[in-house]
Order: C-alpha cells, then structure tokens, then sequence
C-alpha cells in the first residue's frame, strides 16, 4: 500500500507560479508505476492534468495547461512535482495527486488506484 501527500497548494494572483509535491510513504514509487495529478473545481468533475511515467520520466499533459505546468520527479526524494506558471483563475481548484501501476499515460480518474487527499489552490484575478 502506497500513500500519497500532497503539499504545496495556496493563494496565488493571476499569472503567478506555484509548485505543488506528491510525496510517497509506505512503499517507495516502483518502475512500472505512472503518478498522474487531477484536480476537482467547485461543481465540476475531476478532471486529469499531467501524468508521469516513473522509470523513465515520460510525461503527458493535458493541453488545458501544455506550456504552462510541468511534471517532473525525483527519484531520490521518491517525490513527483507538479510546477504551474502563468496561473489562471480557471486554475483554481483542489489538486490531487494519483499512482497506478504499469507504464501507460491513462487521463481517467478510475484507471488510478491510490489518492492523496488533495491541496487546494486558488488563482485570484
């Protein structure tokens, strides 16, 4: 069993940057694992933002934030980051982060099996 903290989350204007952090315990990231980050606004689904493929570091991005977040690891800190720039209200949101097993990319909530519990961000204008 994996457990995933997310930190990092905050009050932030339009246009400014934030750096979010999924960091694993209980049992360290694996190579066949992919951690993705969603994020849920008020009233909405949550919906897939940015997965990384843990043994080679391949990532995909939702192209609502391609240019403007990155995902990136480090295998040492056993820790996937999320860096978001130019944030836009429509940004705000309670960001999780998520681990499945295997090497696929999959944007699907259900094709995850371990949650964090989630770091609210909010975007003002």
């Amino acid at each position: 069993q994996v457990q995933l903290v997310e930190s990092g989350g905050g009050l932030v204007q339009a246009g400014g940057s934030l750096s979010l952090s999924c960091a694993a315990s209980g049992r360290t990231f694996i190579s066949s694992t992919v951690v993705g980050w969603f994020r849920q606004a008020p009233g909405k689904e949550r919906e897939f933002v940015a997965a990384i493929r843990w043994s080679s570091g391949i990532t995909y991005h939702a192209d609502s934030v391609k240019g403007r977040f990155t995902i990136s690891r480090d295998n040492a800190k056993n820790t996937v980051y999320l860096q978001m720039n130019s944030l836009k209200p429509e940004d705000t949101a309670v960001y999780y982060c998520a681990a499945r097993g295997g090497n696929m990319l999959l944007t699907g909530r259900y094709d995850y099996d371990y949650w964090g519990q989630g770091t609210q961000v909010y975007v003002s204008s």
